[in-house]
């Protein structure tokens, strides 16, 4: 029996179309069709039907539902139970399976194309879509647009299909059919303009198909909506989209179509295969009694043929395996694994653990485990250094281990979970394959995640992954056949209606097929009707039939997770009650045969959420209690289950508990671990009720010390200040010196994001200053460090002897990293007034110098960056040995930062490129380049630099070369701390000119920073076209000495041109009468 919702309601069995008699028997039918399985209690049934209902109304539903039942189930013996309009106490449920509703097929179809589309299935992708708003027939629920109850599915269904038309649209512009997208994609943007995802696919698909100036128009009609409608801005990806295509950059250039690949063969055995290396293991649970595997053949041949191309070419390759929870994931790669090993390859497992608390990266330590020892290791062990050489030298520990293993012959590693993976284990995987020393040889991995449960950190993997072209297989229901031989494998003999019905209600889901193949066996096919369709429910009626001290030590088992530790749970339950629950739960199939682990997540899952909240907690607090006696090294698990147990006792254990694995995951080079840990440790002492002041200070001061190393300097500098309100309060000038340089990262914009702070920072350093014992001079060097990076801009000379003073202790106590950051210091402050680019360019060679010697990375790329600079501030950037220099010093940054993943440094020396563009007059190429750099630097999230720089920069763009300022004075309302100096210009373009005078005179002192020159030059083109003598002069005397200098370019990113050409320009006006 089928249904169609989308359009008028129709039902169709074997006969037929089913005769629907009447509106409120079809209400009825539609009502159960909306709960989509679940069970709609009668009085809700009358509630909907009736807004008053009449008496009698209830006999009136049971005649309702019994008229439905003779027409959808015709056949039915009498007597007989339903077995498609059930009765389920307080009401009734629609059984039908999820592909006998359109709806449904609908929903399973443009979420099967979304996976299609991220696995570059683009053509199936399009044959699904078009399958599928084939479908519809009208409005969903036609005939019920006004009813309460119908409402929220009727938008959701729609929503569906805007969804389904924009994925359709993609399809299409991968196959390079961009035409053709269009004219859905318009028709769609007319009837929903607020929708930002169609305008955006609408945009790309003009832009592919030759029509740039439509593309850009678009984008501005969608502008103009969004700011008359919701009085909005374009959100980040239609910004970014814009800038592209002003830029007309390369990834928006439709990808080559080829043909279609044919089928692989079946793997061949390799040429040449050599014995599993020893201590290699076989898949996980490769000792358990495996279940028989089904199915998949095409898929199997899909790997195999790529295992093969592996071994033959010596190469490696990635493959990407997905479906939903229960769709066999694990059973393939280990069907594969055993494939491969019978082929003589190396094969080794890791599984992300499905259980929280779990180590950082676990999946790499088992596949370190199971892979031969480098015969050479590299020479320094991970751990030591900075962070980013340390987590530089983890990865390329792992390269070496699994290149070791692939040199004695193909190796087989397996990711499996990837959905439920830390971003540690997802950094480790690509740098494997993507980073600056990927490995090389015969290595096949896969890895396996769920297609409904893709987190930020797997989409991010995802698409560092993607240009490996992985091949990508997704595992959908087995076949009707197939399901048959998988329940035959259970239940034994079964006839072909009964296998047809568990298909049907299963949608061959393999763990949900498994489920109902068990049930069929404990009770016969009438347990088939009287349980609920959701695959939970079977798992609770399967559950009900184990005796209940078993299922009570399943319930507490599943406080641990997936993967269960016999002696915590020995410890919990007794020996003896453990023993019998996991005989009983193995033998029924809820437990993997060697008792240790759960069969699937969903078994574990099901028994924890019916937990009530309470005996969560309390359940959890004992788990705590077991593992201090017992494991008292695992503190990550500690603290996870102290931090789920009641009381404030409880939650000081997890407060210690987690703050001691965020520094193992430090130490580890497990950075985004260690900022997880951190944040569960400041919960935690918060709900402790925050007595232990110092330790939860020391949790914030680690919190956002991990932050600086994953690049959120923005969440950084905010902890930053809420450490330094608890030092205020503490009054203890060592703890103040530690607090205030805990924070500081090597810093190269010379401006401060948060002024107010800063003067919090300085007063606090002073203080501490002048308290500290004489005997502290590493506390003192770094003080006075903070207080000059705090300090940078000031036009005073605090900040100046700051520095010094602390480049003398440093240099005297001769500790290299002290040293580093005190010629940071000074660098900050070397920018107070022009023509000191060469002092500039000497601390960044002495800082490059001294980073290579003591492997400081970070201050090695701050050298870098400071020379780059220095060498743009010089009139002559275009000459070839300073281009050359410039060039080879961001060449040398972006190198490091690819090495060592530094991703804001990328930020920085895209700037560095518009400004290139700016210096050679390609206004056009150099303005859209500026505009994607700023995309970049909104995402960079580096404090002080981002605010106004982008339409200051346009700004100076166009005064550097001559053209027009009105179109970047546009902004000038956008420009931040650039605003004084930009406002005489907006005013005077306005027509104000009174007002301008005014505000040119009204200007601050600019700061002093390496911008200064460019604020300069601003102000003397308001000057000129005033013909304001007095400021003239002043700004003349106050540029003469940058004579020599491009106006901002020793910034590194913008340019208001050669200050020379405006000290003529200032010259001349003075000069006359």
């Amino acid at each position: 029996m089928t249904f169609g919702v989308l359009g008028p309601l129709v039902a169709a069995g074997p006969r037929g179309p089913v005769a629907l008699k009447g509106a409120r028997q079809r209400a009825v039918l539609a009502r159960l069709l909306v709960a989509r399985g679940r069970v709609v209690p009668v009085d809700r049934l009358v509630g909907d039907l009736w807004a008053e209902p009449p008496e009698g109304a209830v006999g009136a539903v049971r005649t309702f539902v019994a008229d439905l039942r003779r027409a959808l189930e015709p056949d039915r013996p009498p007597r007989q139970p339903a077995r498609l309009l059930v009765t389920a106490p307080p009401g009734y449920a629609l059984a039908a399976a999820t592909g006998a509703v359109d709806a449904g097929r609908f929903e399973a179809a443009v979420g099967a194309a979304g996976e299609s589309l991220a696995v570059g299935g683009a053509a199936a992708a399009l044959t699904a879509l078009d399958d599928a708003l084939a479908l519809w027939r009208g409005p969903a629920y036609a005939e019920f647009p006004a009813e309460p109850w119908a409402r929220a599915e009727i938008d959701r269904l729609d929503e569906l299909r805007l969804l389904a038309v924009e994925r359709r649209a993609e399809a299409l512009l991968a196959l390079g059919r961009a035409a053709e997208a269009a004219g859905d994609l318009r028709a769609q943007a007319a009837a929903q303009p607020l929708r930002e995802e169609t305008w955006r696919l609408l945009a790309v698909a003009l832009y592919r198909a030759g029509r740039q100036g439509d593309a850009l128009a678009a984008l501005r009609e969608a502008r103009a909506v969004l700011v008359r409608e919701l009085g909005v801005d374009p959100g980040p990806r239609l910004r970014r989209l814009e800038a592209d295509i002003l830029a007309q950059a390369p990834h928006l250039d439709p990808a080559p179509v080829g043909p279609a690949p044919a089928p692989p063969a079946p793997a061949a055995t390799p040429a040449s295969v050599v014995p599993p290396a020893a201590g290699a293991t076989p898949a996980a649970g490769a000792g358990e009694e495996r279940r028989p595997f089904v199915g998949r053949a095409a898929e199997l041949a899909s790997l195999t043929g790529l295992a093969d191309r592996v071994a033959r070419r010596g190469r490696p390759a990635l493959a990407l395996v997905s479906g939903d929870a229960g769709a066999g994931k694990t059973a393939f790669v280990e069907a594969l694994a055993d494939r491969l090993a019978a082929a003589g390859w190396t094969r080794a497992f890791g599984r992300v653990p499905e259980y929280e608390g779990a180590p950082a990266a676990w999946p790499w330590t088992q596949l370190a485990a199971a892979l031969p020892e480098p015969a050479e290791a590299p020479a320094t062990t991970p751990g030591d250094g900075e962070p980013a050489v340390a987590r530089y030298r983890l990865h390329r520990t792992a390269g070496a281990r699994v290149g070791a293993a692939a040199r004695r012959g193909p190796v087989l590693l397996v990711l499996d979970d990837l959905h439920r993976a830390d971003e540690d284990t997802l950094d480790l995987l690509t740098a494997l394959f993507t980073g600056p020393e990927p490995v090389t040889g015969p290595v096949l991995a896969v890895g396996t995640y769920r297609a409904t449960g893709i987190t930020p950190a797997l989409t991010g993997a995802l698409a560092r992954l993607a240009r490996l072209e992985p091949v990508r297989v997704y595992l959908g229901g087995l076949a009707e056949a197939e399901t048959g031989d998988l329940v035959r494998t259970v239940a034994g003999a079964t006839d072909p209606d009964t296998v047809r019905a568990l298909h049907r209600r299963s949608g061959g889901n393999p763990f949900f097929v498994r489920e109902l193949a068990r049930l069929l066996a404990a009770e016969g096919a009438t347990a088939l009707e009287r349980v609920p369709a959701g695959v939970r429910d079977v798992i609770r009626h399967r559950l009900a039939q184990l005796p209940e001290p078993a299922r009570a030590v399943l319930r507490q088992a599943a406080v641990l997770g997936r993967d269960l530790d016999p002696d915590v749970l020995a410890a919990l339950v007794g020996e003896e009650a453990m023993l019998d629950a996991v005989d009983r739960a193995a033998q029924a199939g809820f437990l993997t045969p060697d008792g240790i682990r759960f069969a699937h997540i969903l078994v574990r899952d099901t028994l924890y959420t019916d937990l009530s909240a309470p005996r969560r907690a309390r359940w959890h607090a004992a788990v705590g209690a077991v593992l201090e006696r017992l494991r008292p090294d695992d503190v990550t698990a500690l603290a996870h289950h102290f931090g789920q147990a009641p009381g404030p006792a409880a939650a000081a254990r997890a407060a210690r508990y987690a703050a001691a694995g965020a520094e193992r995951a430090e130490r580890r080079c497990h950075p985004h671990e260690a900022v997880r840990l951190w944040q569960q440790a400041v919960t935690a002492h918060d709900r402790a009720g925050g007595d232990d002041v110092r330790g939860r200070l020391a949790a914030v001061i680690g919190w956002g010390r991990a932050l600086a190393v994953t690049g959120h300097l923005d969440r950084t500098r905010r902890l930053r200040a809420e450490a330094v309100a608890t030092v205020e309060r503490l009054a203890d000038p060592e703890l103040t010196a530690d607090v205030l340089a805990a924070f500081d990262v090597p810093a190269v914009w010379p401006r401060n994001d948060d002024e107010e702070l800063s003067r919090r920072i300085v007063a606090a350093a002073e203080a501490a200053l002048a308290a500290l014992p004489a005997d502290q001079a590493a506390r003192r060097a770094r003080l006075l460090c903070t207080l000059a990076l705090e300090l940078r801009g000031d036009t005073g000379d605090r900040g100046r002897r700051a520095a010094a003073e602390a480049e003398e202790i440093a240099r005297g106590l001769g500790d290299p990293a002290l040293l580093a950051f005190a010629l940071n210091a000074r660098f900050m402050h070397a920018v107070d007034r022009a023509g000191r680019a060469p002092e500039r360019a000497r601390i960044g060679a002495e800082l490059v110098d001294l980073a290579v010697r003591h492997g400081l990375v970070t201050f090695e790329v701050l050298g870098h960056l400071i020379l780059l600079q220095a060498h743009c501030a010089r009139a002559d950037v275009t000459a070839a040995d300073a281009h050359a220099a410039a060039d080879a010093h961001a060449a040398a940054a972006d190198r490091l930062a690819a090495r060592y993943e530094l991703p804001l440094v990328g930020v920085f020396t895209a700037w560095y490129a518009a400004l290139r563009l700016a210096v050679a007059g390609r206004r056009a190429e150099a303005e859209a380049a500026y505009r994607a750099a700023a995309v970049r630097l909104d995402a960079g999230q580096m404090p002080g630099m981002a605010a106004g720089l982008l339409p200051f920069a346009l700004l100076c763009l166009r005064l550097s070369t001559g053209d027009d300022l009105g179109p970047a004075l546009a902004d000038a309302a956008h420009t931040g701390p650039y605003a004084p100096w930009v406002r005489p210009l907006a005013l005077l373009a306005a027509g104000r000119r009174d007002e301008a005078a005014a505000a040119l005179r009204a200007l601050p002192e600019s700061p002093h920073d390496l911008l200064r020159e460019a604020r300069l030059c601003v102000a003397a083109r308001a000057a000129l076209d005033l013909d304001d003598r007095a400021t003239m002069a002043r700004l003349h005397a106050a540029l003469r000495p940058a004579a020599g200098e491009l106006a901002g370019a020793g910034s590194g990113v913008l340019t208001a041109g050669p200050v020379a050409r405006h000290l003529a320009d200032l010259a001349a006006a003075l000069a006359r009468d």
